[in-house]
């Protein structure tokens, strides 16, 4: 047995759309949106009677890929987007980018706040974290070699 690649990273939200916006903005290309339903999908995510809205946003790259989702029944149960950098379970996704401070400012004109501040890790790399639609937490690195 033997992994072949990581699909995609799912992250759920309320607001699909501004969230597809938002990641458009970064650089990410949409690649589908669909509805899924019906009894095949919830046997696959132990939700009976799922209903949900997908968009699938795709690095330019073509190897990673976000799967947003808004769930239209069940209902979101849970509400990890305030916690701390430290929290247990999904923390973030990080993403390489050209020019850091360009991406900041692009980000900020859409509700993107910087967690910490924007540092340098030797001379390899400066690194920031963001805060970004629906106070999804965003990971920046932008490669100084």
């Amino acid at each position: 047995m033997a992994i072949k690649r990581m699909d995609n990273v799912g992250i759920v939200v309320d607001d699909l759309g501004g969230t597809i916006d938002f990641f458009r903005e970064l650089g990410l290309e949409l690649e589908g949106r669909a509805t899924i339903e019906g009894e095949w999908a919830g046997r696959v995510t132990g939700l009976s009677d799922q209903r949900v809205e997908i968009a699938m946003m795709r690095t330019p790259d073509g190897h990673g890929r976000l799967e947003l989702s808004h769930f239209l029944a069940p209902p979101a149960v849970a509400d990890h987007r305030n916690a701390p950098v430290n929290a247990l379970g999904y923390l973030r996704v990080m993403f390489a980018v050209d020019d850091i401070d360009e991406t900041l400012e692009t980000l900020r004109k859409r509700g993107a706040q910087v967690v910490g501040e924007v540092v340098q890790y030797k001379d390899a790399y400066r690194l920031c974290y963001i805060r970004g639609p629906e106070r999804i937490l965003i990971g920046l690195a932008q490669e100084l070699r």
